[in-house]
């Protein structure tokens, strides 16, 4: 009975001993305080992510140019000052193949020589780098200053799509294509590669 007696003061002194341990480490990093009287918010986020789409990536970037226009946006205005806009845009233009489009049909090995009949090259990229892009001035531009910008950057990122065209990008991408994949292809297949684009691609040119 004694020994009894003397077992269960030996657990409560370990476990007083514990207690004081734990509330002295609280204290020393400063837990000692409840939350609501700590006087610390306390930051909680709740995340609900839902995935949408998983898209194929396929298109094999080629060739990227580089653009920087000075744009000057006007609203010609009956009575009033024209209001202006003045903007330093730059921004790009990426040429790209779309891989996915190859199928099956599209090679035909013929003895030593491999024939790839590829898809059109695309202008896949054409936009503007806003972080890159400023306003310079406006003038008379008050409470139509937003849209009077918002519409040169629609018009600068049109002429990147238009520039970039008129100089051959999708002829570059062309090109590039053809020193990038015939050697990975040559050395995969252990023939000569040949790879043909479409005599009659279409470039559309904006109006």
């Amino acid at each position: 009975m004694r020994l009894l007696s003397w077992a269960v003061r030996l657990i409560v002194l370990v476990l007083l001993l514990v207690g004081m341990k734990t509330l002295w480490n609280n204290f020393r990093n400063g837990d000692w305080l409840p939350d609501f009287l700590s006087g610390e918010d306390k930051t909680e986020t709740l995340h609900t992510v839902v995935l949408q789409e998983i898209t194929a990536m396929g298109k094999l970037e080629l060739v990227k140019y580089n653009f920087k226009d000075v744009v000057e946006q006007e609203i010609v205005k009956m009575w009033l000052p024209n209001a202006k806009a003045i903007l330093i845009v730059q921004g790009e233009a990426i040429g790209c193949v779309d891989l996915t489009k190859i199928r099956i049909a599209d090679i035909t090995s013929e003895q030593e020589t491999l024939v790839v009949h590829m898809p059109e090259p695309e202008l896949c990229v054409f936009k503007i780098d806003h972080e890159k892009s400023r306003v310079y001035n406006t003038e008379y531009a008050f409470t139509e200053e937003a849209k009077l910008v918002q519409d040169a950057y629609k018009q600068a990122e049109k002429q990147i799509q238009k520039s970039a065209l008129d100089m051959g990008i999708l002829k570059q991408t062309e090109e590039n294509a053809t020193k990038i994949l015939t050697p990975m292809l040559e050395k995969a297949s252990g023939k000569k590669v040949l790879l043909k684009f479409p005599m009659n691609a279409k470039i559309e040119k904006l109006r």
